[in-house]
């Protein structure tokens, strides 16, 4: 049930121009554009270098957390979400299923993205299982805060707060800016956000070579337990 659930997931997802633009264009966009163009200092290096691993943590947000809150959310509005509670598929199993989903929708992301960068001279280091674990434990914590949002907001709440939050993460998150160019203090608290800490050890991977980030880990590791266990609780079908 999961499985066919997760492929259905899958094509409506594919099939979806409005999501496609938003998890796949945009993304894209702004490699290109801040990798070609010198407009934020990014510091020591190639600009491509430091933008490529926030980009694909913007990447994996903009699926698993904005595209699949908005797009659950009316789901539920229109009955869709209804008429699956009445069948054998368990509410759990709905959510695995859509994080299946994202994750493949993640894979072509993370591959086009790959290719862009390496075409503007981008130079990655460091442990792939690490950018694995990073990824999957990233996608984990947003998909549980998609639907979270999706599950106990209004589709229309749902639309503008997930588009809010995307705008906020992407100037806050360290994905274009450095974190270092904002206060101390307000570094400390934007580190805890999962955008920060994907997009941070993503960086000490690719770009300076790091073994295992085993503090963004932990912060993406408790993001994903707590958001899944909540949305595990408290999302309503309708």
């Amino acid at each position: 049930m999961i499985g066919a659930q997760a492929a259905l997931e899958t094509r409506m997802l594919l099939r979806n121009g409005e999501q496609l633009l938003l998890t796949v264009v945009i993304p894209a966009l702004l490699l290109v554009l801040f990798g070609s163009v010198d407009i934020v200092d990014t510091g020591k290096g190639a600009a491509v270098d430091f933008l490529t691993p926030g980009v694909l943590a913007l990447a994996v947000m903009s699926t698993a957390f904005t595209g699949q809150a908005i797009a659950t959310g009316f789901e539920r509005r229109y009955g869709v979400l209804k008429r699956l509670a009445a069948s054998p598929l368990p509410r759990w199993g709905l959510m695995t299923a859509k994080t299946v989903s994202v994750l493949v929708t993640e894979v072509l992301q993370v591959i086009l993205l790959t290719v862009i960068a390496f075409a503007l001279g981008w130079s990655p280091h460091g442990n792939p299982a690490a950018v694995l674990l990073l990824l999957i434990l990233g996608t984990a914590a947003f998909s549980g805060l998609g639907l979270l949002m999706a599950g106990t907001l209004k589709a229309e709440a749902t639309l503008a707060a997930a588009n809010l939050v995307f705008l906020l993460l992407l100037v806050g998150g360290g994905v274009i800016v450095p974190l270092d160019k904002f206060p101390p203090g307000v570094q400390d608290v934007l580190a805890l956000l999962p955008i920060s800490a994907l997009s941070d050890g993503l960086r000490d991977v690719l770009q300076h070579g790091a073994d295992m980030p085993w503090g963004d880990l932990g912060i993406l590791a408790v993001w994903a337990v707590v958001a899944l266990a909540a949305a595990a609780r408290f999302f309503r079908w309708e």
